[in-house]
């Protein structure tokens, strides 16, 4: 072994304490990196193969009825690929073990695959037979939840009669990876289910032979869809049809799109402020040892070592201390991601997760804290061969003492001598210290940040699920019923209270923007369902014309007074001027408002209801719940209270995975910070504090001393801490506001004061380890070396 391998492992061993936090960091940046970027990968790898092999279409049309000829015709157009025509209705359903109706998509299956779109993966059992017309095969998801199998019976309604159909198998589907009932905004796979029948089957129940309702289009490569769809649109408007639209409108593929998009910025921004953080302390570290060791430089360059050795010698010790960081960080990286990916598969339906070790992340995380290492290493290793060698080998010229702010000010019977002590340090080495402060404050930054998740999260529930969604229960009806309706179910023993709604499916148009949604039609003095923003202010609905929310008048460029094109997707395909009256600022979904009467007089339909909102006797619910299910006319139900149950496990369970490991990572910063700031203010201030020692001063007044200035700079901290946090927290609020999603900017104290308190509570913890080894302080050993 060399010389300088000796000397490097021997100033390793010296340094362990300040390594070992440095290590700690690497390995906290590398598998921050790695969990979030595999978990990316395999998400989107397992969408993309998913959808090439099961041939996921690229654009989705529905329209009333058009023979089979048409499917040729659209075949035709440039650009169009292959075409998959079929039959979707919308079903009730009864489930055993399950006292509400569900609610189901009955899709239609051809005679053995033929290489169509949209292609079903069988997990267990058969495709339906050709013959038997009581076969269905039922989606993983809404079987697992109803713990159903192959074999068991359900009663479906299919055009207003009830039919027992027997499940033959159980599949996942490319359209449902995320199985969501059209409209809602989140997934219940006990009360809403995809059901697959043969197409002979389905084209005798509805009378459709030779005809069809829905489309799939797959486009060849290079083909503009935007030009595809004009096409489409203008071919199908003569058979009713409701517009194209493509993936980006399809609602699966767009919840994992947004998902995906979060996850890629979350794999980017935290793993770089750990990185940012070991390069400063590397910096630090390696500066004040080639401080120390100006003597040592200086013998060795005497001894004929040049420039390029020394610098290499002190760049390996910077590349082992990241390196030491990085095998763990790449395999506790890998672990974590894997528990990650396992957590979206719950929620997220693939046939097969590809989640692999990928060596480009390994090698890029590896590249990345390298990086890190010879950019915090840099400056010291100029300094270390700058050092000429008679000047080296010279002792380091004392400081420049001199009064510091407090004395110059006169104000020094003001302060103990301990804090004028603290306060000049501090002021001596202004740029070390300002860095400290700048590596706590990102540490109270991130704390900020991950107790603002609960916060937002805390804010949605209360606003979505408490004050605006008021109801015990939301029922549908399979079409537009008469206002009757609603007197008849206030008569129901155990309704206390019943509100009627309109949900009209429209396109709303101006110019060339367009968004495919849904106009809410609701009572004007409702108590049930209203509508309120995230600053829980209620807004009135207006006697005439539509409330948009602000992130869908942003999509379709429009303000208040605006005028809009409505085209209704039902009906008779009426086409309607309506004016924005009013803008609202929520969190969840793109929504458009009106007062059930305003859209009933725009829509001309006396006045028809889609469902109702209903209050409930908590006593009287199983009863009311069992006599919804045997009723043919109602389509399904909702029921908030299993609409939070399903947030809770579906969007809150991810962040809170997402944010207890981001507390969890910014303690370990805080800490590693605190500790090396303090392990190298006390090699500095060796001589120092045990001259102090030797004057008479105790253990604990110098341990004050020492640890005081790292409590100052601690203290220092959090105010910035919180400033960056917030602005962080409003730029977050900006990338995750989706369609589905809006988080609101929304503080309480809670987030001020633990992350505050876990920034201090992890400095106080490094102080403890500092005072136990300066109790352990050799007074004559550090008084014979020289500073």
């Amino acid at each position: 072994m060399s010389i300088l391998h000796r000397k490097l492992w021997r100033d390793l061993l010296h340094l362990r304490g300040q390594v070992a936090a440095i290590m700690v960091m690497v390995a906290c940046g590398a598998m921050s990196y790695v969990a979030l970027r595999t978990t990316w990968l395999a998400l989107q790898e397992s969408q993309q193969n998913y959808y090439s092999a099961y041939r996921f279409g690229d654009l989705f049309v529905g329209l009333k009825r058009a023979p089979e000829s048409v499917r040729e015709q659209v075949a035709s157009i440039a650009g169009v690929e292959a075409v998959q025509s079929r039959i979707v209705t919308e079903v009730s359903m009864s489930v055993p073990r399950l006292n509400e109706p569900a609610a189901g998509r009955l899709i239609s299956l051809e005679s053995g695959s033929r290489g169509e779109l949209n292609r079903i993966h069988l997990v267990s059992g058969q495709r339906p037979a050709v013959g038997p017309a009581d076969e269905v095969v039922v989606s993983e998801a809404f079987a697992k939840a109803n713990k159903l199998g192959n074999g068991d019976r359900i009663s479906v309604v299919i055009n207003g009669k009830w039919r027992l159909l027997r499940i033959v198998g159980i599949a996942l589907s490319p359209e449902y990876i995320y199985e969501i009932r059209p409209g809602d905004l989140l997934p219940d796979p006990q009360r809403f289910g995809i059901l697959w029948m043969n197409r002979e089957v389905l084209e005798s129940i509805f009378d459709l032979g030779g005809a069809f309702n829905e489309m799939s289009i797959a486009l060849a490569p290079g083909a503009d869809p935007a030009v595809v769809t004009d096409r489409l649109d203008t071919l199908l408007k003569r058979y009713g049809g409701f517009g194209a639209y493509d993936r980006d409108e399809q609602p699966s593929h767009r919840f994992i799109s947004n998902e995906l998009d979060e996850l890629r910025v979350f794999c980017t921004w935290i793993p770089a402020i750990f990185l940012l953080v070991t390069a400063f302390l590397l910096h630090v570290v390696l500066s004040r040892l080639v401080l120390t060791q100006r003597d040592q430089i200086g013998v060795l360059k005497a001894f004929g070592f040049e420039n390029r050795t020394i610098g290499i010698h002190y760049l390996l010790l910077s590349l082992v201390a990241v390196g030491g960081g990085i095998l763990p960080g790449l395999g506790l990286g890998y672990l974590w991601g894997r528990s990650l990916a396992e957590l979206y598969s719950e929620f997220f339906h693939f046939p097969v997760l590809y989640y692999r070790l990928d060596p480009s992340v390994m090698g890029l995380a590896t590249l990345i804290c390298g990086s890190a290492a010879v950019i915090g290493a840099l400056g010291a290793v100029r300094s270390a061969v700058s050092i000429p060698t008679a000047e080296a080998m010279r002792p380091e010229p004392p400081t420049n003492f001199r009064p510091g702010l407090v004395e110059r000010l006169g104000l020094q019977r003001w302060f103990p001598l301990s804090l004028r002590i603290i306060l000049r340090n501090i002021e001596r080495t202004p740029v070390r210290s300002g860095l400290t402060v700048l590596g706590l404050s990102l540490a109270v930054a991130v704390l900020f940040i991950g107790i603002y998740f609960y916060d937002a999260i805390g804010h949605i529930v209360r606003v979505e699920f408490s004050l605006m969604r008021r109801e015990d229960l939301t029922l549908y009806f399979h079409k537009p019923v008469s206002p009757a309706a609603s007197d008849d179910l206030s008569r129901l023993d155990g309704v206390l209270r019943v509100e009627g709604f309109r949900v009209v499916p429209v396109w709303l148009v101006n110019g060339v923007h367009r968004k495919r949604v849904a106009i809410m039609g609701l009572e004007l003095e409702g108590e049930l369902r209203q509508v309120i923003d995230l600053r829980e202010t209620v807004h009135q609905l207006p006697p005439e014309g539509v409330i948009l929310t602000e992130r869908l008048a942003e999509m379709l460029g429009v303000g208040r007074g605006a005028s809009l094109r409505v085209e209704v997707l039902e009906g008779e395909r009426a086409v309607r001027k309506v004016r924005v009256t009013g803008l609202v600022e929520d969190m969840m979904g793109l929504n458009a408002y009106m007062e059930i009467g305003a859209l009933s007089r725009l829509m001309g339909d006396g006045g028809a209801l889609s469902g109702t909102h209903l209050l409930l006797d908590p006593h009287r619910r199983d009863q009311l719940y069992r006599k919804f299910k045997e009723t043919p006319g109602v389509k399904g139900l909702v029921i908030p209270e299993v609409m939070l149950d399903n947030f809770n496990r579906t969007l809150a369970r991810t962040f809170d995975s997402s944010t207890l490991t981001t507390i969890f990572l910014a303690g370990i910063l805080a800490f590693g910070l605190a500790y090396n700031a303090a392990r190298i203010a006390l090699s500095e201030r060796g001589r120092e504090l045990a001259s102090l020692r030797v004057l008479g001063f105790t253990h604990g007044e110098v341990a004050e001393m020492l640890l005081g200035e790292q409590a100052l700079l601690t203290l220092s901290a959090i105010a910035p801490g919180y400033l960056i946090g917030y602005g962080l927290c409003q730029l977050i609020t900006r990338v995750i506001d989706t369609e589905l999603l809006r988080l609101p900017l929304v503080l309480t104290p809670k987030t001020f004061v633990y992350s505050a308190a876990i920034v201090t509570l992890a400095s106080l913890l490094s102080a403890l380890l500092i005072r136990r080894r300066l109790m352990r302080l050799d007074i004559i050993e550090v008084l014979k070396t020289r500073e």
